[in-house]
């Protein structure tokens, strides 16, 4: 399986701060937004990613990450000129694809949890193993704001709404998506929405006629920011630090998975260290290199 993460868009809910910065390289706490959904591909050790870009910001993907290799992993880019919808982002990743299944997600959504790299490998394994889609639900106060999956007494997905003005229920749908080989034939299918754009919800719809959609959620246990607002962007931060400072171990830290994953060795990891010696993200890597 590949990934593709979508790191373009104008970010204008985030104005002033980003008309001249992308949201996804602003900081969360203490590192880069772009490093959190990229840790999660890390976590489940998909190795080939493709980060769809705004033309203007591809040179600072590049510097930030480059082509993946000083992490084990293949990075490649592709350009989305305008922003047309989240669905694009699977379209302008056709080549990329190439017929393979792929783990789709929003480079501004950040998730954490136990088991979470658990729960998305079983996703990733029955999309694998059965095809069709495979997405998440989280419970939110402010679901218009969001894709709304309803259920019925038994707990079957019956629909799928995109910001709908009178929510039938308090579920959104994150950003990640498990798709099969037939996801960027459904994707060209999408007619843009009232809104002008092509919605992920309308791919997730398709599958749903298909009887091929699969929803879970993601329960108490577990906390998901769409950091894409003023507010979110503060509470994910803070919710980062919090975590790291009472545990002593960093979320969403790309060069300790890559590590822990056998992608990289012990001089590798301390060469990238040596990068950031005077940052406390430097001296802990260090600390993860003399363990």
């Amino acid at each position: 399986m590949k990934s593709i993460i979508l790191a373009g868009g104008s970010g204008t809910r985030l104005y002033p701060v980003t008309k001249v910065v992308n949201k996804h390289l602003l900081p969360i706490y203490n590192k880069p937004m772009i490093y959190y959904p990229l840790s999660l591909v890390m976590l489940l050790r998909i190795r080939e990613v493709l980060l769809v870009v705004n033309p203007q910001d591809l040179e600072s993907f590049k510097k930030l990450l480059g082509d993946g290799s000083q992490l084990g992993m293949s990075i490649e880019y592709a350009i989305q000129e305008k922003p047309r919808g989240l669905a694009e982002g699977l379209i302008l990743g056709e080549k990329f694809i190439n017929g393979d299944k792929v783990f789709y997600l929003l480079g501004d959504n950040i998730f954490f949890g136990h088991d979470l790299p658990k729960i998305m490998k079983e996703a990733m394994k029955e999309v694998q193993e059965r095809g069709g889609a495979y997405v998440f639900g989280y419970y939110v106060k402010d679901p218009e704001r969001f894709g709304v999956v309803e259920f019925d007494e038994k707990g079957n997905v019956i629909s799928l709404e995109e910001k709908p003005k009178k929510p039938r229920s308090n579920y959104a749908v994150v950003g990640a998506y498990f798709y099969d080989e037939e996801v960027v034939e459904i994707a060209k299918r999408v007619k843009p929405s009232k809104r002008g754009e092509l919605e992920i919800t309308s791919v997730n719809e398709e599958y749903l006629k298909r009887g091929k959609l699969r929803v879970k959620i993601l329960g108490r246990g577990f906390a998901w920011f769409d950091a894409g607002t003023h507010d979110s962007f503060l509470e994910a931060g803070e919710f980062v630090e919090t975590i790291e400072k009472k545990t002593g171990l960093m979320i969403g830290c790309i060069e300790e998975i890559a590590y822990r994953n056998g992608w990289i060795d012990r001089e590798q990891l301390i060469k990238l260290a040596k990068t950031m010696s005077k940052t406390e993200y430097g001296k802990y890597l260090m600390r993860i290199a003399e363990e």
